[in-house]
């Protein structure tokens, strides 16, 4: 047989929605428009969208299926003559498919030989909607007329400008100490990164206006005082954060004033006086998924900059993948960071069958927490333990009972995905590893995940069953034992809590967030790492993400509290249910506006919110194989996150904020189309 023509091949998904008595189907038709006939071949696709493991498929049988990536093997002694169409119809599925994303979004033919051919693929279209597919961000038009005469995200606490000069040139940055002089240098690095030929900086032969920075006692960590006087301005702080932000504050006025001047104005005279409400402000970028090469992740770092925002939670390994360089170990990335067609990991969410992926060198990782910290940005990574380690477990399966036996799967449809407790060879692996993590992270904050660990994990190793008798009696571990084969369907979270797999988890955690309190590091989880309340409350923190009551009641526990509920923070959650809109909706959908209008600690007692840190929007990357896909979903919610971490409660406008959006900058600069 001759290889086929891959652009002589056509894949076409639909997903039929379930009406009029009828139940639901996914179908994928394959078209051969080769001159020559199709034979001995499978059709190897990838999600987010899961096929069910006992789910009825009618044209094919399925042969193998990890989590979002399926292979479809066609009847035997099957043939797809030249213009005919091989269909599949899949009858069960994980979840029924909301948005165009869910379907496939790679496909190829995979031959006995180990050849592959990459098919063409449209996104997936529905029977039930036309409406045109929606990529890029949402445009938020300038007004010809704005609430406000001066263009600032997030608003600051007091603004007291008035009257109207003209517009600088662009401005010249004078400074004696040696933190405004640090924050000037950041400052023309991230203009320089964002807007480049705008000219915010330039130099007196090009007509700049002289901007003093000055040192001033009594303001707080991250407080400015910004102050126009004619020709004459100020930024006056007391640290270098200070001097950032309101240099910040400063080019957003310019920049609105320049690119709108009948909207906006720029002052010449008055004051603006700031300083945030909440001291976390950050953001979660899952880069597992999805890889994001150091270019990518020092562009957002500006953008989060540009906005305020001051944590970078580096989410670096999970199931699908491990993106960090460990000395100790260097299997982690040789087979962890790769996905491909006969590897360890298949390709799975777009993947293509060719060896594809990623990882962060540890001179790469300096180079960005740098880069990160000269903006007063703190990145806080995370490795996810002892669940989402099915990448981790192809390097090294030594994390694994080898006695063990049954199969447990995530969530995510991924088995045995849990590295195991009761192994000395497991705490030796995880504090060699942060071990090396420390000295790339000079926050010593050290994210350990500790979600979704499944009900059945360890159920059939007997290691694990018997660290449990040791801890909980053998009525527990006999109880345990019984759930081998625990197949979860559901898109949420597993309960674990008050189980077997809970107790082992949190004998496990306090050992871990022991070592790392040792080596000076505060300990971050999920918030199920709160299950059996063993960890050192004073040494950690939990990202709560179910909703803002689970958040008030483990900050009743003690606990101190990032709030980023996935209702409403969950950046990958599409803005609207409609099938046009792109992302997942099983949180729900968020658009800018009730993101924007949201209370992170709506219903929370005074003392509850004493132990609360801050928010943040979590990026999960399961639909952003198409960076259009990425400017969609996080902006401008990632404006709005920003502005109700700084500005105080009264002080926010929906209106103004609507008004000012489309002034921030986005990532890929890919607006809706």
């Amino acid at each position: 047989m001759s290889t086929p023509r891959p652009h002589a091949l056509r894949l076409e998904t639909v997903w039929n929605p379930p009406a009029e008595g009828k139940d639901f189907s996914y179908v994928l038709q394959l078209k051969n428009l080769n001159a020559e006939p199709l034979s001995g071949f499978s059709l190897c696709v990838s999600g987010p969208g899961r096929i069910d493991p006992a789910g009825r498929v009618e044209g094919a049988t399925v042969s193998r299926r990890l989590s979002n990536f399926t292979q479809f093997h066609p009847p035997e002694g099957f043939v797809l003559d030249r213009g005919e169409t091989w269909r599949i119809s899949v009858h069960a599925l994980s979840w029924q498919f909301r948005h165009w994303t869910d379907g496939a979004t790679s496909a190829y033919l995979a031959f006995a030989d180990g050849s592959t051919v990459s098919l063409g693929l449209e996104p997936t279209r529905s029977s039930a909607s036309n409406a045109p597919l929606k990529r890029g961000a949402e445009i938020f038009p300038v007004p010809a007329t704005a609430p406000v005469q001066v263009s600032i995200i997030p608003w600051p606490n007091h603004v007291a400008v008035g009257s109207r000069q003209p517009l600088p040139a662009g401005f010249s940055l004078q400074a004696d100490d040696p933190d405004a002089k640090a924050a000037a240098d950041s400052f023309k690095a991230l203009v320089d990164h964002l807007f480049a030929v705008e000219g915010i900086i330039r130099t007196a032969a090009e007509g700049a206006s002289t901007v003093r920075l000055n040192k001033t006692a009594g303001f707080g960590p991250e407080a400015y005082r910004l102050s126009f006087e004619g020709e004459a301005i100020t930024v006056e702080a007391s640290s270098r954060a200070g001097f950032l932000y309101g240099l910040v504050t400063l080019g957003q006025i310019w920049r609105g004033a320049r690119l709108h001047p009948r909207t906006f104005q720029f002052p010449a005279s008055g004051e603006i006086v700031d300083e945030p409400s909440m001291g976390w402000r950050g953001l979660h970028l899952d880069v597992a998924r999805q890889f994001y090469g150091e270019a990518e992740i020092k562009k957002l770092m500006a953008v989060l900059a540009w906005n305020k925002l001051n944590r970078f939670h580096w989410h670096l390994s999970d199931d699908e993948a491990w993106r960090v360089e460990i000395d100790a170990y260097p299997a982690l990335t040789e087979i962890g960071a790769w996905r491909g067609h006969g590897l360890a990991l298949p390709p799975l969410l777009g993947s293509s069958p060719a060896r594809t992926g990623g990882y962060y060198t540890k001179a790469a990782i300096r180079e960005i927490v740098a880069y990160a910290q000269r903006l007063g940005i703190d990145i806080v990574p995370e490795i996810d333990i002892p669940g989402h380690c099915y990448a981790m477990l192809q390097a090294i399966p030594e994390l694994r009972d080898p006695q063990e036996a049954g199969s447990y799967y995530s969530v995510q449809g991924f088995p045995d995905n849990c590295i195991n407790p009761a192994r000395g060879k497991t705490y030796e692996v995880i504090e060699t590893i942060f071990s090396e993590l420390i000295e790339l992270f000079p926050f010593k904050t050290i994210h350990i995940g500790a979600d979704e660990v499944p009900l059945g994990a360890w159920s059939g190793s007997p290691e694990a069953l018997e660290k449990l008798r040791s801890l909980a009696g053998n009525e527990v571990a006999d109880a345990h034992a019984k759930r081998l084969n625990v197949i979860t369907n559901t898109h949420g979270a597993d309960d674990i809590h008050g189980s077997g797999a809970a107790i082992l988890q949190a004998e496990f955690l306090k050992r871990i967030q022991s070592f790392l309190a040792s080596k000076g590091c505060i300990t971050g989880g999920w918030e199920e790492a709160a299950h059996g309340d063993v960890i050192d409350k004073s040494k950690s923190y939990l990202c709560s993400w179910r909703n803002v009551e689970v958040a008030a009641e483990l900050a009743n526990r003690g606990y101190e509290i990032v709030v980023c509920p996935g209702q409403v923070y969950y950046l990958d959650m599409a803005l609207r249910p409609d099938w046009d809109e792109p992302g997942a909706s099983w949180a729900g959908t968020s658009d800018a506006e009730k993101l924007y209008t949201f209370d992170p600690v709506g219903g929370w007692t005074e003392t509850q919110k004493q132990k609360l840190r801050g928010i943040q929007a979590c990026i999960w990357s399961e639909p952003m194989t198409d960076r259009a896909v990425f400017d969609r979903l996080v902006f401008p919610r990632l404006s709005a996150l920003a502005e109700t971490g700084w500005t105080k409660p009264s002080s926010k406008s929906w209106e103004r904020f609507r008004a000012l959006a489309g002034l921030m900058p986005l990532l890929y600069g890919l607006q809706q189309w």
